[in-house]
C-alpha cells in the first residue's frame, strides 16, 4: 500500500532526507518515530505528493506520488502536524466544504458525537480551542474512509478521553483493511497502536522494529538520542 526505497529530499539549502525506506501493508499501523527535526514530516509530505523527492523510489496505492499528486490525495486521508482549518469558516462550513471537494458524504452528527464537538460547530474555527481544531482536522482525514491514512502527531492538544477515541478510530480503520503511517515522537503512542516502527534520525531510517517484540522506549533511549 505504501512503499519507499531510499528516498531523499533537500530544500532551503538543507538535506532533510538522506535515505528513508519503509513499507506499510494493508491493515497495518506503522510508526515513523524519532526526535523532532529527524525528517518525519518531510517523509509524509513526499509520500503524499506534497513535495517532490530528489532521489529514491516511492509507490503509494500502486502509483508514484509525483505522477498525479492531486488524484492520489483524493484517495488518502492526511492529518498534517500543526495545521488548522480555515479560520473564517465555522466547523460545519469546513466539514461541508471538505465533503463537497471530495465528493463524499459525511455523517456529521456521528463525528460531532464521537469527537465531542456538540455546541462548537457553529463557531468560526478561530474561536475554537487548539484541541477542538485538532478534532476537526482528524475528522477531515478519516470521514471518507480513505485507502491509506497519513497522520502526523495526531494527539496534539487532545485530552485523554478524546485520545482514546482517536486510537479506537485508527484501530477500526486498520481492521477494515486500511493502511496507516503514523508519525510521532511519542513512543508510548507507537507502542500502543503500531504493528512495526521505523526509527528515523538525521533524515534516514536507522532501524526497523517489531513492536510486539521490542520495548520501544528502552530501545530508543539505549540506542538513539532523544
Amino acid at each position: 500500500m505504501i512503499d519507499a526505497e531510499e528516498i531523499s529530499k533537500s530544500y532551503d539549502g538543507k538535506q532533510a532526507l538522506k535515505s528513508v525506506s519503509l513499507e506499510v501493508g494493508e491493515g497495518e499501523v506503522i510508526g515513523l518515530i524519532g526526535p523532532n527535526g529527524a525528517g518525519k514530516s518531510t517523509v509524509m509530505q513526499v509520500l503524499t505528493g506534497q513535495l517532490p523527492r530528489d532521489g529514491g523510489e516511492a509507490q503509494v496505492l500502486g502509483q508514484d506520488p509525483e505522477n498525479d499528486p492531486e488524484g492520489l490525495r483524493e484517495k488518502l486521508g492526511i492529518l498534517p502536524e500543526r495545521e488548522d482549518p480555515p479560520s473564517f469558516l465555522t466547523g460545519n462550513e469546513y466539514l461541508e466544504f471538505v465533503s463537497d471537494v471530495r465528493g463524499a458524504e459525511i455523517d456529521k452528527q456521528h463525528w460531532v458525537d464521537t469527537m465531542d464537538l456538540e455546541g462548537k460547530m457553529e463557531k468560526q474555527t478561530r474561536l475554537l480551542s487548539k484541541g477542538e481544531r485538532q478534532k476537526l482536522m482528524f475528522v477531515q482525514a478519516l470521514f471518507h474512509d480513505p485507502d491509506a491514512l497519513f497522520i502526523d502527531e495526531p494527539m496534539i492538544n487532545l485530552d485523554p478521553r478524546i485520545q482514546e477515541r482517536v486510537k479506537q478510530q485508527i484501530n477500526e480503520y486498520a481492521d477494515r483493511g486500511g493502511a496507516v503511517l503514523l508519525s510521532t515522537h511519542v513512543i508510548p503512542l507507537a507502542e500502543e497502536l503500531c504493528n512495526r516502527a521505523y526509527v528515523v534520525e538525521d533524515g534516514q531510517t536507522v532501524e526497523e522494529l517489531s513492536v510486539a517484540d521490542e520495548d520501544l522506549s528502552e530501545v530508543f533511549s539505549d540506542q538513539h538520542h532523544p
